[in-house]
């Protein structure tokens, strides 16, 4: 019998100007294998156990901070008696780009053959801790600025994350990453960054000079799905959130998120949501993660 990993979707806050969501969770029992297009980082402050990441596997125990991709699988065991205390921040690609710049934080992305995870003690250790502490009582609050702040913060805590990494890393790994970074990972944020517009397998081809079918394998092989449906869920996902948080028309969600017309448009959101949108956005619906 095939196997599939769960593919979450969906977690609280997304559909709002500062995609990300903050929480500190107890794990008495692992958590199942599963996958998302949204990124997340983990602080492991108590407890041990395990994680495989994409078919690595690392300890996790105090000191421990996680930086998962994208579509990567990944599972948590929890030791007999040693439950896991950690937190988990989930938040959007868009919070890594910067306007009228070329990449912002993206290369964090592109560097996925460095390790996913670093192991922190002594100063390093307090120092994280405080940043991500900072970064869940801003997201807990309401002071003014708390949208740019949080933005701020996740940002302080990556880029420190990112540098110890780099420090660890081993060097043969470097000429790999810099390869790596120029194929698979700018195509898929260069999607996320463009599918409101009328994007094409054949954009994309000219855009990274390569060939239509080797395009259409990348985003198979990086996503799980095609191009086609990967478009179609970054779409939907930023239609719902507008039909939630605003008072848009259904008309001008549509083209707002990249389809032509509102026809098309609520086909395909009726396919895959099992509703119109008229409907959906009555229903008021809340974003869902656990653990």
């Amino acid at each position: 019998m095939t196997y599939f990993p769960d593919y979450l979707k969906t977690y609280p806050n997304m559909h709002t100007s500062s995609p990300l969501h903050i929480s500190l969770n107890r794990l008495d029992h692992g958590f199942r294998p599963h996958k998302h297009d949204f990124l997340e980082f983990s602080y492991v402050v108590s407890g041990s156990g395990a994680e495989w990441v994409n078919g690595e596997k690392h300890v996790m125990k105090p000191g421990t901070f996680t930086f998962v991709l994208p579509y990567q699988v990944h599972q948590l065991f929890t030791d007999p008696g040693e439950p896991l205390m950690l937190y988990n921040c989930m938040f959007s690609m868009d919070l890594l780009m910067e306007p009228a710049k070329e990449d912002g934080l993206l290369g964090l992305i592109a560097a996925f053959e460095l390790p996913s995870f670093i192991q922190l003690s002594g100063e390093q250790d307090t120092r994280m801790l405080g940043l991500i502490e900072e970064l869940f009582r801003e997201y807990g609050g309401s002071e003014p600025w708390r949208s740019t702040m949080l933005q701020v913060k996740l940002k302080e805590i990556l880029i420190a994350f990112d540098r110890l990494r780099l420090a660890t890393a081993a060097p043969a790994a470097m000429p790999i990453m810099q390869t790596q970074r120029k194929n698979v990972w700018p195509i898929i944020s260069y999607i996320h960054a463009n599918y409101q517009d009328d994007l094409t397998l054949s954009d994309l081809s000219a855009a990274f000079a390569m060939s239509v079918s080797r395009i259409s394998e990348v985003i198979k092989e990086t996503t799980g799905q095609n191009f086609v449906h990967l478009l179609h869920d970054l779409r939907l996902r930023h239609a719902c959130g507008l039909l939630v948080s605003t008072d848009m028309s259904v008309a001008e969600i549509a083209l707002e998120v990249g389809y032509g017309s509102y026809k098309t448009f609520s086909r395909i959101f009726h396919e895959k949501k099992g509703v119109v949108p008229k409907d959906y956005r009555k229903q008021k619906p809340e974003g869902e993660f656990v653990p």
